[in-house]
């Protein structure tokens, strides 16, 4: 798997190199991981919420819902969005909303993150959040007693919540971590040559101590070569840092007692294979002695982990998303499928050239002008267009059933991939893809290829 380069970047110039947990140092089994959220959850609704008891019979459809889509908490639906932020596919709950439905909805609107009405789906741990959305969405349509939409949603988030930090998720998954986590020994490998580079390593993560511990000597002890334990490998760990805002607020620092869990206020700069709590960047950037341009950060949150960063500090940044593995799998697999609809489109394209060309005769030069030639050309048209909708029908088949690609919302980049081009200055699956690369690696990006740079069709 490849490294995919938005910005210039040389490796050489980095020399501390800091890390999420979730996502990022640690790969989850993400399907096992979700369903058991969607089903802790449910329970909870009806324990703490009274919802009645018949939501816990939903079914998690991992499927249901991608990276990046959009809740609009006052219509019950979730949204795609391009670049522009305009809805390309819509569903209300579960049930796709027609074109023509979608058109008199959203016709008109920008979709702004900025407002309460919307929420963003943006890492794997929505998964769980926006299927459970979904599906009570539909059990309030068909009557049962429900909140609001805007209530769910933002009972749903409270709930989780609730989940992560009363034990009942994270208890359970710490008793179980091999039915939910990824024990992959190339990422110590990588960890280690980077120390073995001379790059200072720092942890980052918004978990909380006894989850980063419990999860960092699973994954990465065990496979550790020059190195006795993470705790070593790492020049500063932070826990409970609260990104975004550990980007943008000054915060105090606190000490944490590895061995007991106890913390204490940190005095003085931030000291060598220490474990601390909370703090900002702003300190952490002065106490390295590094520019912002000198330090790359690596996490799975285009919004906690690079978007705030990138505005604030300037670090640079590097964005991993499991499901781009997929998504690259399946333009792999469809290439043909796509050979065959550029092909069919740029015969429609000769034919439309024509009809203009018609069109301007109609008007222009009147007596060089057959009506039977329109209808020709439209009947040609006609024959294309339903080649097209039959290899359209084939190139869906190999993405998500229910959106189709992530990176995409029809033929322009969707909302996410726009975030990714923006504020990522490389991106990748998972973080051992680095491993094909030296630490001193001079990333360059491909040109782009502008709209007015391409040759002009040859009618």
């Amino acid at each position: 798997m490849s490294v995919y380069v938005n910005r210039t970047l040389n490796m050489k110039k980095i020399k501390a190199i800091g890390f999420d947990m979730d996502y990022t140092l640690v790969r989850y089994k993400t399907e096992a991981f979700e369903k058991f959220v969607f089903e802790l959850v449910l329970e909870k609704l009806v324990e703490i919420k009274k919802y009645p008891a018949e939501i816990t019979n939903i079914k998690f459809d991992f499927n249901q819902v991608i990276q990046g889509l959009i809740i609009d908490k006052l219509r019950g639906n979730i949204l795609q969005t391009n670049r522009y932020g305009k809805v390309k596919i819509a569903k209300h709950g579960t049930k796709s909303i027609d074109f023509r439905d979608l058109t008199e909805i959203y016709g008109n609107s920008i979709i702004d993150l900025n407002s309460d009405q919307y929420q963003s789906l943006d890492t794997n741990f929505s998964i769980s959040n926006g299927a459970m959305f979904s599906n009570l969405v539909d059990l309030k349509d068909n009557g049962l007693k429900l909140p609001d939409y805007e209530t769910l949603s933002s009972d749903i988030k409270e709930v989780i919540d609730i989940a992560h930090s009363d034990g009942s998720l994270k208890g359970h998954v710490q008793e179980n971590l091999e039915d939910f986590i990824i024990a992959d020994p190339e990422v110590a490998k990588l960890l280690e040559r980077f120390k073995r580079f001379g790059k200072k390593l720092i942890l980052i993560t918004n978990s909380e101590w006894s989850w980063t511990k419990s999860l960092m000597e699973h994954t990465i002890d065990p496979f550790l070569k020059e190195h006795d334990s993470w705790m070593e490998l790492f020049d500063i760990s932070i826990c409970l840092a609260f990104k975004p805002r550990f980007f943008s607020v000054s915060n105090m620092f606190l000490e944490i007692n590895p061995d007991t869990g106890f913390m204490t206020n940190a005095e003085g700069p931030l000291e060598q294979n220490k474990v601390y709590q909370g703090g900002w960047a702003g300190k952490l950037q002065k106490d390295l002695g590094l520019e912002g341009e000198e330090i790359l950060y690596l996490g799975d949150h285009i919004y906690g982990d690079v978007l705030t960063l990138k505005k604030t500090f300037n670090w640079r940044t590097a964005l991993i998303f499991d499901p781009l593995q997929s998504e690259i799998d399946a333009i792999k697999k469809s290439a043909p499928t796509q050979a065959l609809i550029d092909a069919e489109m740029k015969k429609k394209e000769k034919l439309e050239h024509e009809l203009n060309k018609l069109e301007l005769l109609k008007h222009e030069d009147p007596e060089k002008y057959n009506k039977e030639d329109i209808g020709k050309i439209f009947s040609e048209i006609d024959k294309i267009n339903t080649k097209i909708s039959q290899h359209l029908e084939t190139y869906r088949q190999f993405f998500n059933p229910h959106w189709g690609e992530m990176m995409r919302a029809g033929l322009e980049e969707s909302r996410f991939a726009d975030q990714v081009e923006k504020y990522a200055c490389f991106y990748m699956a998972k973080i051992t893809d680095l491993l094909e690369y030296t630490p001193r690696t001079y990333f360059r990006p491909t040109k782009r290829v502008l709209a007015h740079e391409i040759t002009e069709p040859n009618f």
